[in-house]
């Protein structure tokens, strides 16, 4: 497996992981279709992910209570719902964490390796 393939195949797999507080993070920024969705994931990540398996995360959300499903015209938009606000404050805080340990990871990658 080439570098490229390998970057590709890990990339795909934390996106798919992390979506759902990706989609939490966007919705408190504003409503979104499944579709809008899919095509912020597209364009933000290069990832073309199922229609299935982003309306099956939505219904979950919405069923868990951190965000709700609403008619706009002809097509279902999302919002985030009380539950989903109070907890993307504690997502934030965590995000932070995440990313030292994701520095860490690299730190100690190029320590090995040099």
């Amino acid at each position: 497996m080439s570098s490229s393939d390998l970057i590709e195949k890990l990339q795909s797999r934390v996106i798919h992981e992390f979506m759902d507080i990706f989609i939490l993070a966007q919705l408190k920024k504003g409503s979104l279709s499944g579709y809008d969705a899919i095509g912020l994931i597209h364009t933000r990540f290069g990832i073309l992910v199922s229609s299935g398996t982003v309306y099956s995360l939505l219904y979950s959300l919405e069923r868990d209570g951190w965000i709700r499903g609403v008619w706009n015209d002809r097509k279902r938009v999302y919002e985030l719902a009380e539950k989903g606000e109070r907890d993307m404050k504690v997502i934030a805080k965590v995000n932070e964490e995440v990313q030292n340990f994701l520095r860490s990871i690299s730190l100690l990658n190029a320590t090995v390796n040099s």
